[in-house]
């Protein structure tokens, strides 16, 4: 394995950690301000300017792989980016890079049908609207896709009907999230893999009632947030079905693999951040009369931290490679 990284990648490195210096880093007061100005749950003006001069850098969907719809990089090659707009917890939207819109764009590029595409992927690649996925759910231990309970019942020929209680919505509460991939079962009584299946729920479709948001540590994560959200006899027509029944599992693995090395990357890029802050912090500060740096078991933190860092980065270097 070679992770030496391509003059493409070097290039676009240096772009977009350039447009976080300028762009990024010196607005997250401002975005902090107008999220609390607007009520939290709202759109803050100066993350729609970011996007704009994001845009106009051509520095835009960058995810994608082995579609002509984003920059032509692989998971190896996009996860280094992936870190750097990870440093900011604003970083990634600017770029259109934001989850969960990247992995629900994913299923639209690969399973969704021309109508589709043209009615929810093209908005969303435009950052145009948001997006939620829908697989949570409280009565069952979900990080198994297959005890998701909820149900997908055909009603005729041309619909389905939902029913659950799903949670940890993440971005339902954002006033931009108009599509949500909503995951349950066609048929229980199929093979373990074949019970599920993926299906587009618009949230603005009677039966769909956002509970309420559910905080984590106390942090509302707004305007993104998760949510808590009641599905009640939810009719949506049979074209909205993913790929098709029993589908859902196999849907399911395909969205959520490069997810995790994104979501890995963002958390390392984070984690650079805070290794610095604490850098900074260790020079700055002094007792004993000298800089706190200089005592060994400060040295020992560091050190330990920076190794952490780079063994979280082979690993998942190594995982998107593979």
């Amino acid at each position: 394995m070679d992770f030496d990284y391509s003059d493409k990648v070097k290039d676009l490195q240096k772009r977009v950690s350039a447009f976080m210096e300028t762009n990024v880093y010196a607005n997250e007061q401002v975005y902090h301000e107008q999220t609390e100005e607007g009520g939290r749950w709202c759109v803050p003006q100066v993350m729609e300017d970011i996007k704009a001069k994001a845009r106009e850098a051509d520095l835009w969907n960058l995810f994608l792989p082995e579609s002509d719809l984003g920059a032509g990089l692989t998971n190896t090659e996009y996860a280094p980016l992936c870190e750097i707009m990870g440093r900011s917890h604003i970083g990634p939207e600017a770029f259109n890079c934001s989850a969960p819109d990247t992995g629900n764009m994913e299923v639209l590029v690969r399973y969704g049908s021309d109508e589709h595409k043209e009615e929810w992927l093209k908005p969303l690649l435009a950052g145009d609207i948001r997006s939620g996925f829908a697989m949570t759910e409280p009565a069952v231990a979900s990080s198994d896709a297959t005890n998701i309970e909820g149900s997908i019942t055909r009603d005729g020929n041309d619909s389905y009907l939902i029913n659950s209680t799903k949670w940890w919505t993440s971005g339902a509460m954002d006033p931009r999230c108009k599509i949500l991939i909503f995951m349950g079962k066609t048929d229980p009584d199929a093979g373990r893999y074949e019970q599920q299946s993926m299906i587009l729920v618009p949230l603005d479709t009677p039966g769909v009632t956002v509970k309420r948001h559910l905080p984590v540590f106390g942090y509302d994560h707004a305007p993104h947030g998760h949510a808590e959200i009641e599905f009640k006899d939810v009719r949506v027509p049979a074209a909205n079905l993913l790929l098709g029944e029993g589908r859902g599992f196999e849907i399911a693995q395909g969205r959520l693999g490069p997810g995790r090395i994104h979501h890995c990357m963002r958390l390392i890029g984070q984690a650079e951040r805070a290794l610095e802050a604490m850098c900074r912090r260790a020079k700055e500060r002094v007792a004993f009369g000298k800089p706190i740096a200089q005592q060994g078991v400060v040295m020992e933190v560091i050190a330990d931290s920076r190794m952490e860092i780079d063994q979280a980065r082979l690993l998942t270097l190594r995982a998107a490679h593979m």
